[in-house]
């Protein structure tokens, strides 16, 4: 069964950092581009990062300069870098992949579980 588990989300004052992790498990052939959204209570989901498989990223104007997107595709893993945090910052963060190939099926719009990231002021 394909799995995508993130972690590494906590509490953080701002202008802290936090790093979290999204790894992929399962018998997987290929996945596609990999984004990071967040939900903060009482809002929409919104993307924050994205990077291809090709490498390129993209982020919302919210988060430039500030987080970093980067991947291991030996290990399955994405990376959000998140430094200089605000208070506005908080919220659930999700991993999604566009679609992922596994053994025996193609699966898409494919969600984790989420994290909570909590930046006091």
């Amino acid at each position: 069964q394909v799995q995508l588990v993130e972690s590494g989300g906590g509490l953080v004052q701002a202008g802290g950092s936090l790093r979290l992790s999204c790894a992929a498990s399962g018998t997987i052939f290929s996945i596609n581009a990999m984004n990071w959204y967040r939900q903060a209570p009482g809002k929409q989901r919104e993307l924050v990062a994205a990077i291809t498989s090709g490498g390129s990223t993209n982020y919302a104007d919210s988060v430039k300069g500030r987080f970093t997107i980067s991947k291991d595709t030996a290990k399955r893993t994405v990376y959000l870098q998140m430094n200089s945090l605000k208070p506005e910052d908080t919220a659930v963060y999700y991993c999604h992949a566009d679609y992922i190939v596994t053994r025996e099926t193609t699966l898409y719009d494919y969600w984790g579980q989420g994290t909570q990231v909590t930046v006091s002021s």
